[in-house]
């Protein structure tokens, strides 16, 4: 919920949220910085970096780390002088922006071609941003799975908004997933789709009154 992170957030509704359900954040951003994003509002997990960083470091991020360090002095010494590219070093990923490039089609291809040329890379796409990571990297589908392992979680409502969202929409292994995309989108992969990120607020909102009726009834929560 990349965008959803960069609009303002409702901190309130977020903390509510993470005070009722297990709620986790998965994202292409580093775990430093979507700590900061949420500013407080306590939720059961942060997952950075497509799903490669956890707030827990795990066995091989030391490898991941030199990897992406090393890919990530080749690729900006190759876009050394190129205008409208940029790289950005997330850790455990880079980010190759292209977004003020005058071309973005030929940025997109160029980038694409200096990546197969490094050993141990690969790409997933994004917004006017080409996310690489190393060849036998996670993604969003894999932290779900894990995410849904942790908390013994047989039920899952996962919004995205960004097309490494779609690598946990067709998850086949989760029992019960409602997969909601933010704007409609021809050919994903989720079931179900929100007009714009205000209505992810109304989405909490309806969480919540639901929790209240169940607890209010006397039943098991969800």
């Amino acid at each position: 919920m990349d965008r959803f992170l960069e609009a303002r957030i409702d901190r309130e509704l977020l903390r509510a949220i993470g005070n009722n359900y297990p709620c986790a954040i998965i994202s292409g951003r580093s775990v430093g910085d979507l700590a900061l994003r949420v500013n407080g509002a306590e939720v059961a997990c942060l997952v950075g970096n497509h799903g490669n960083e956890w707030e827990c470091p795990s066995a091989g991020q030391g490898r991941s780390r030199r990897i992406i360090r090393r890919l990530g002095a080749h690729l900006s010494e190759r876009f050394a002088g190129s205008n409208g590219i940029r790289v950005e070093d997330k850790g455990l990923s880079l980010a190759v922006h292209y977004r003020q490039a005058a071309d973005r089609v030929a940025a997109r291809r160029i980038i694409h071609e200096a990546v197969c040329t490094a050993r141990g890379a690969k790409v997933i796409g994004g917004r006017c941003v080409v996310n690489v990571l190393p060849s036998d990297a996670s993604h969003k589908g894999t932290a779900l799975r894990r995410l849904c392992s942790m908390f013994r979680s047989e039920a899952v409502i996962y919004v995205g908004d960004d097309v490494t969202d779609e690598f946990a929409f067709r998850r086949t292994d989760v029992s019960e997933m409602l997969a909601i995309r933010v704007g409609a989108k021809r050919g994903s992969r989720a079931a179900y789709y929100l007009r714009d990120q205000r209505e992810i607020d109304a989405l909490l909102g309806q969480l919540l009154r639901v929790r209240k009726a169940v607890m209010t009834a006397g039943r098991k929560p969800l």
